[in-house]
C-alpha cells in the first residue's frame, strides 16, 4: 500500500512538470533572438563569463561534430522562451557567427588545440561551407511549458545551476526568483531597489568588485533581512540559510511586510552611513580600518544596531562609532567569529555584543 502510495505521488509530480525537446539549429536560435521570440535575460546570467578560449573550444568542437550539452528554456505566457540553461553557449555561438548583435568585439578563435588553423580565424574567415555547417548544427532544447507549476520551475532551474556552476549562489537565487513568476519578481526587484540605495552603497564601498561581480551586495541585503527575521533558520550553511529564508519568502511560507521592509531598511544604514559610513563592516586596527568587509562583522553591526536603534539615535555620533569599533575589537565579539563561527549560536553572541555595548552606553555605563 505504501508503495502504491509513493507511485502515485511521482506519477502526480511527473505530470505537474510539462516539457517538450526539440533539435534546434544555431541558425535558427539567432533568428529567434533576432525576432524577440527567444529572450536572453542579462540579469540571469552575464555573458562575459567564459574566456575566448572557451568559446573558441566550443566552435571547434561544433565544426567537428561533438555533441553539444542540452540547453533549457521555459515558455512565458505569450509562447516566447526564455533561456534559463545554457547561456554561455549561446551566447558564444551568436558572438561568433553576428558578434553586433550583442553589441560585442566579432570572436577571433583562439586556443583550438584540435585544429591549430583555427586560431586567428573569425566567422567571415571561414569557407561558406563551414559557415553552414555551424549555423545547421543543432542543440538539443528542452522547453519547460507555461502550464508547469511556478515552484517546480523554480526548483528545475536551482538544480539545473547548483554544483559545478559558474554561476555565484546570488545570481542562482535570483534567477531561480523568476521561475516562481510575479511574487519572485517583485522580491528580486526589490532586492535590486535596496541594494542601489545610496547609504547601504556606502557602507559597503569596502566589497571588493569580484564580489560584486557575482552579486555579494544583493546577497548581502538578502543577509541583513534574514539575519533580522529568521536567524532561526540557520543551521552552520550560510548558503542554505539564505536559500531557505529567500524559497520561503518566494513560495509565501512566511509573511515579508515590504513596506516595512524597506523602511527598516533604509532607517537604519541612513544611520550606519551617517555613523560609520564606508569604514561600517570592516576589522579595525585602534581607530584604523583594515581590509575588505567581512560578513560576521556586517551581520554583527547591522543586526545589533538595529535592534537599539531608537535609543541610540539621540546620541553623539562619534561616542557610538568609537563604541562599535573598540567592540568589535575585543576579545569576548573575536571569540565569536574566524574559524568555527557559523554556528547559530555565535551569530547570536556577536550581534549580541553589538547590541549590549550600545545599550550600556544608552545607560551612560
Amino acid at each position: 500500500m505504501q508503495s502504491l502510495d509513493l507511485d502515485q505521488e511521482i506519477d502526480q509530480k511527473i505530470g505537474e512538470v510539462r516539457t517538450d525537446s526539440l533539435d534546434i539549429s544555431f541558425g535558427e536560435i539567432i533568428s529567434l533572438y533576432t525576432t524577440e521570440e527567444l529572450i536572453i535575460e542579462p540579469e540571469y546570467q552575464r555573458l562575459f563569463r567564459w574566456s575566448n578560449q572557451q568559446k573558441s573550444r566550443l566552435i571547434e568542437s561544433i565544426l567537428l561534430e561533438l555533441p553539444i550539452p542540452q540547453i533549457f528554456t521555459i515558455e512565458n505566457i505569450d509562447g516566447v522562451l526564455e533561456l534559463i540553461d545554457g547561456l554561455q553557449r549561446i551566447s558564444s555561438i551568436i558572438q561568433f557567427i553576428n558578434a553586433s548583435i550583442l553589441e560585442l568585439e566579432p570572436l577571433k578563435l583562439e586556443g583550438c588545440d584540435q585544429i591549430l588553423a583555427l586560431n586567428d580565424k573569425t566567422y567571415k574567415d571561414l569557407s561558406v561551407r563551414l559557415q553552414l555547417r555551424i549555423k545547421r548544427s543543432s542543440v538539443r532544447t528542452v522547453i519547460i511549458k507555461r502550464q508547469s507549476k511556478p515552484f517546480l520551475r523554480y526548483e528545475m532551474f536551482k538544480r539545473l545551476n547548483t554544483g559545478g556552476s559558474l554561476l555565484s549562489p546570488q545570481e542562482i537565487r535570483n534567477c531561480s526568483a523568476r521561475m516562481v513568476g510575479e511574487a519572485g519578481i517583485k522580491f528580486y526587484n526589490f532586492l535590486q531597489e535596496m541594494t542601489n540605495y545610496s547609504a547601504f552603497s556606502k557602507c559597503i564601498e569596502t566589497l571588493s568588485e569580484s564580489e560584486k561581480n557575482q552579486r555579494g551586495d544583493e546577497e548581502l541585503v538578502l543577509r541583513f533581512f534574514a539575519a533580522k527575521n529568521e536567524r532561526d533558520l540557520f543551521r552552520r550553511s550560510v548558503r542554505d540559510w539564505l536559500d531557505n529564508y529567500m524559497e520561503n519568502i518566494l513560495l509565501n511560507k512566511i509573511n515579508f511586510d515590504y513596506e516595512k521592509e524597506e523602511k527598516d531598511f533604509k532607517n537604519l544604514f541612513d544611520y550606519l552611513a551617517l555613523v560609520l559610513g564606508n569604514s561600517a563592516f570592516v576589522r579595525h586596527r585602534n581607530e584604523s580600518a583594515i581590509g575588505a568587509l567581512a560578513p560576521a562583522y556586517y551581520e554583527a553591526v547591522t543586526i545589533g544596531t538595529f535592534n537599539v536603534l531608537d535609543k541610540v539615535q539621540n546620541l553623539d555620533n562619534n561616542l557610538v562609532k568609537s563604541t562599535i569599533i573598540k567592540t568589535i575589537q575585543s576579545d569576548s565579539f573575536k571569540d565569536n567569529i574566524g574559524s568555527g563561527a557559523n554556528t547559530k549560536a555565535k551569530l547570536t553572541n556577536r550581534i549580541k555584543e553589538v547590541e549590549e555595548s550600545l545599550i550600556k552606553l544608552v545607560n551612560g555605563q
